[in-house]
């Protein structure tokens, strides 16, 4: 056999040269191809970083780099931390298991096939020993980044002043120290069983553990420390964890109630304190024997913490729940419910409510309302979840204009008397299969707000404006300077690209429809500082790669001093410059110092008060009139406060945060982490203050609450036998849909003169066996009226008031009220009338009012006409007290049938109405062709119904008298319609004297507005 040294003919054979690797083609990879990648890869990174620089730049024009920089660079300490943490110990665990491997391993199977797998890692060894630590903690870091708020509030809390009841601990030790410590605990766990897995797998990989041919494992000493140490490290961060899983019971949510009940304070706290002890001295055995080889106390130690942690954790808790609690568990944890009772009140803002029994009446009596003057005159009429299409059509004026679905409610002074406003901003609307030019350049804004007075309406049942028009004018905006444009809106287009040199420059934008009679609309130059500049070619390459544009690079249109407006929601905008907030899921506008202002609500939440019940928010603020696209309130909490009023200038989209809630100690907390970023409530001016509201879907929580915490009797919350529920919306057509809360001025009966409020209602919650009660239990409001003097927040606002009705007494719910309406037989015989011709009746919101020592239901009647330009007018109003219905043309009317033929009350709506002499020196109001029609029709009806009466009673002279009244209200109802339809009662159509046809315009509103 040849021992490889010559050649088989029997010469010397010279030895080879190594192989060079080569390509797999066998060819070598070309320059260009090289520069390729080269130019691929620079170009990701500039993408990349563009995004940076592009958020750079918005954040620095907002005036809010701060939020920016601090924010990114705690994450990257954060970041940098972590992964040091776990790609560190992991990297030693290995080297250390490399290094004491042992040099001569015994021959076996497992051996030889080590061998082969340790001579092909060989050559990259090092590079995975950095490798893989590096990878896993990149991911680990990336994970614990994202924690940055609690981090952050760990390091800034500020104390509570409250302590919780178990313990003893300020509160903010569980709001900020304990989830930042179950975060490092748990991170840190994560490092020691990654560590010891890679260090065990060396130790495998290298022989320091073996598996015998025979059976049986084999560990080498020096995996036997590291096993030791490892597990000792483990026991000791298990000590930390069982040690604060005692604190973690007050606000564990699995009981009847949260928070820690009898088994858990008498057996599942004093579990976790033995176990922590058990573990640390487990944890010492592991570390002595990592030294000394003895094994055995360990292993036994380890025995019974696992028996422990079986019987003390699971089988004695148990035990104690099952044949301690369980046959006396009202009585054993009668205080633990009290607990809950109190700390999930404070949690919601529910420990000052204001609580007051009210024995509701159900009977209706003359002049009942005749003391309820500050209520009845402002019962809002108008619909704002109805009108938006009615304001549309009297208000929009060009197809390049549009109104939200739902509208706002505001309330606004008005030769000295606050009048309740529906109120909506006429915003851009983008084709979005327009030109580029048209969508980004020409059309850039919405112009003007446009508001309605809420407790009347003008002629044909339309909106009474009392702002409106363009250019606008109206009560609202006589004595100051005013600022139409809206650039930032809710519906304004993704990006827009303005503004202009001073001199020189031909305006792009459109800005508004011509006056005077001109044909061209007029147009407009943005002179505000809205946005980065994208007057240099780099920054609109930046722009160009962030929004996918080659015409923003290549556009002509774009100069020098050109802005580019983005993130223009108004939410939006708070929610990156305070990130750490929860937004309310509506912004609404408002005149403010002479420009519209967005206000939007934001809350500070918690999901760690002790003793509080957690609450899904997406649940709790759901209702008949949310999208739950647009909900912005997410998640479990139990703990909220509305701490913050931001305010969005919708011309230049500036972005204001005001510490609204200056006890709250999260606040508190964000406040010392950016301190430049809030402003205080001083510096409100006396317009905003005017216009803050009570948040809508704070209320919805709170009232969610409500339902079972209204009771503070630890016996009767425990009985549940006065659960209530809120109502669904009788209006809606979606079943099992909540009621929404309603803005409106009323007067409580606890309050002396009356207020902006919010208010809801409630019902029993449905029996075991589903049948649910349409009765009324509970109404809530809630003051939102922050007051009117500069810097100063009214101390009424936001206060609670409940109404707690006599459960004995069936007084209507909302429901039950709306059936009434339904099954009413006049009512549903002139709604029949008012449906003829494909017209559309639509039943505006039911208002609930405490009222006349009782409730009072008020519901508006719209009636739409078929027609793409056909919008809702106020037709009929529907009003019940107890079971009696009133139906009638004005509020005022349907009060008078309730109340015996004169309720006493004062109503807004005669204020909207143009008076005529009458014969015997009265006053009454001109009417509509739209309600002389629904007049005719209702005496029509009328005259029928005497008719089929007289005939019944054989009185033909009657009947032939209810004929006469038959035919004259039908031949009004036909003159009415033709005026309507612009033709002759013998269907010829009429001209006006230009020659076109007549039809029913839009008339001037009271102040001169055209709509």
């Amino acid at each position: 056999m040849s021992n490889g040294s010559d050649s088989p003919f029997g010469g010397p054979q010279r030895p080879r040269e190594p192989q060079r690797p080569s390509s797999p083609s066998g060819k070598k990879v070309s320059p260009l191809t090289l520069t390729i990648f080269a130019v691929v890869i620079l170009v990701a990174v500039f993408v990349f970083l563009s995004n940076f620089y592009a958020d750079i730049l918005w954040f620095n024009q907002l005036g809010f780099s701060q939020v920016y920089w601090t924010e990114r660079i705690a994450k990257l300490v954060i970041f940098l931390i972590a992964l040091v943490l776990m790609a560190v110990p992991m990297w030693f665990s290995m080297r250390s298991a490399y290094k004491h491997r042992p040099v001569y391993a015994p021959n076996s199977n497992q051996t030889d096939s080590m061998s082969r797998y340790q001579s092909q890692l060989e050559p990259i060894r090092r590079f995975l020993m950095v490798g893989i630590p590096l990878v896993v903690g990149i991911f680990a870091a990336v994970a614990v980044a994202g924690q940055w708020q609690t981090v952050l509030l760990f390091f800034n809390q500020t104390p509570f002043g409250n302590n919780d009841p178990q313990f003893n601990m300020d509160l903010s030790f569980f709001i900020f120290s304990l989830p930042f410590i179950a975060l490092i605990i748990g991170f840190l766990v994560s490092v020691v069983l990654l560590s010891g897995v890679a260090g065990l797998l060396t130790h495998y990989l290298y022989g320091g553990i073996r598996v015998e041919e025979r059976g049986g494992i084999t560990v080498g000493k020096a995996a036997r420390v590291h096993t030791a140490i490892v597990v000792a490290v483990f026991l000791l961060l298990q000590a930390v964890n069982f040690w604060i899983g005692q604190y973690e019971t007050l606000t564990d949510q699995s009981g009847r109630v949260a928070g820690a009940l009898y088994k858990d304070v008498h057996a599942v706290i004093p579990a976790q304190m033995i176990l922590a002890i058990i573990a640390i001295l487990i944890a010492i055995t592991f570390a002595i024997a990592a030294f000394t080889g003895r094994w055995r106390i360990p292993l036994i130690g380890t025995a019974m913490l696992v028996v422990t942690m079986i019987v003390v954790s699971g089988v004695y808790p148990f035990l104690v729940q099952q044949y301690q609690v369980v046959p006396s568990q009202r009585e054993l944890e009668r205080d633990y419910i009290d607990r809950n009772i109190e700390m999930t009140r404070l949690a919601y803002g529910l420990d000052d409510v204001e609580v007051t029994d009210y024995d509701a009446k159900i009977s209706t009596e003359k002049n009942a309302l005749a003391e309820e003057t500050a209520t009845t005159a402002n019962i809002r009429l108008l619909d704002p979840n109805l009108v938006s299409t009615a304001f549309a059509q009297l208000q929009q004026f060009r197809g390049y204009y549009t109104f939200p679905k739902n509208l706002n409610v505001d309330r606004y002074e008005i030769d000295g008397k606050v009048e309740d406003t529906v109120i909506a901003a006429r915003e851009v609307n983008v084709d979005q299969s327009d030109t580029w030019v048209n969508q980004h350049i020409n059309y850039t804004h919405g112009y003007g707000l446009v508001a309605a007075y809420g407790n009347r309406v003008a002629a044909g049942g339309r909106p009474d404006f009392m702002l409106g028009g363009i250019p606008t004018s109206g009560d609202l905006i006589t004595d100051k300077e005013y600022e139409p444009r809206i650039y930032f809106g809710e519906n304004s287009p993704e990006y827009s690209v303005v503004g202009g040199p001073d001199e020189g420059w031909t305006d792009q934008e459109l800005d508004r429809p011509g006056t005077g009679g001109e044909n061209q609309d007029t147009r407009y130059t943005f002179t505000g500082n809205g946005g980065p500049n994208v007057g240099n070619m780099f920054n609109r390459l930046v722009y160009a790669l962030k929004f996918a544009s080659t015409d923003l690079l290549l556009s002509q249109q774009v100069n020098s001093d050109s802005q580019i407006l983005y993130d223009r929601d108004p939410r939006d905008r708070v929610s990156k410059v305070a990130p750490y907030l929860t937004l309310d899921s509506s912004a609404y506008p408002a005149i403010v110092d002479g420009r519209v202002q967005w206000i939007v609500d934001a809350y500070t939440t918690s999901n760690d008060f002790p003793y509080a019940q957690q609450k899904q928010l997406d649940s709790a603020v759901t209702d008949s009139l949310t999208n739950a696209q647009d909900l912005s309130m997410t998640g479990r909490v139990n703990y909220i406060r509305n701490s913050v009023k931001a305010t969005v200038d919708a011309y230049d989209g500036s972005v204001k945060l005001y510490a609204w809630d200056t006890e709250d100690p999260i606040l508190k907390s964000w406040q010392k982490v950016f301190p430049s970023s809030y402003k205080p409530l001083s510096d409100m001016s006396a317009d905003l203050i005017e216009h803050v509201r009570y948040p809508e879907d704070m209320f919805k929580v709170q009232r969610e609450v409500l339902t079972t915490y209204h009771v503070d009797n630890p016996d009767a919350f425990y009985e549940a036998n006065d659960a209530w529920a809120v109502p669904d919306d009788p209006t809606s057509s979606t079943a099992g849909v909540k009621q929404p809360p309603y803005f409106m001025s009323l007067k409580m009966p606890t309050q002396d003169e009356a207020s902006f409020s919010l208010t809801s209602t409630f019902i029993p919650a449905a029996a075991s066996n589903g049948q649910q009660r349409n009765v009324l239990f509970g109404f809530l409001s809630a003051s939102a009226d922050a007051g009117s003097e500069a810097g100063v927040k009214s101390e009424d606002y936001g206060k609670l008031r409940l109404l707690e009705l006599p459960r004995d007494t069936a007084v209507p719910g909302p429901g039950q009220a709306q059936q009434n309406f339904d099954t009413n037989t006049r009512v549903t015989q002139e709604l029949n009338l008012l449906r003829q011709g494909a017209s559309q009746v639509k039943n505006g919101n039911l208002l609930s009012l405490p009222v006349g020592g009782g409730i009072l239901y008020v519901q508006p009647v719209y009636v739409q006409s078929s027609g793409q330009t056909s919008y809702p007018t106020l037709r009929k109003v529907l009003v019940s007290f107890g079971d009696q219905v009133g139906f009638a043309d004005t509020l005022a009317e349907a009060l008078d049938e309730v109340f015996g033929g004169n309720s006493g009350a004062v109503t807004g709506e005669t204020e909207g109405v143009s008076p005529d002499d009458t014969s015997d020196g009265e006053k009454t109001p001109t009417q509509s062709n739209e309600e002389k029609l629904s007049t005719a029709l209702s005496d029509a009806n009328a005259a029928i119904k005497k008719g089929q009466e007289a005939l019944a009673n054989n009185d033909f002279a009657a009947y032939g008298e209810a004929q006469k009244q038959l035919q004259s209200a039908l031949d009004r109802a036909m003159e009415a319609d033709a005026a309507i339809n612009g033709t002759t009662v013998d269907g010829e159509v009429k001209l006006d004297e230009n020659g076109a046809t007549e039809s029913p315009q839009p008339s001037a509103t009271s102040e001169g507005t055209q709509g």
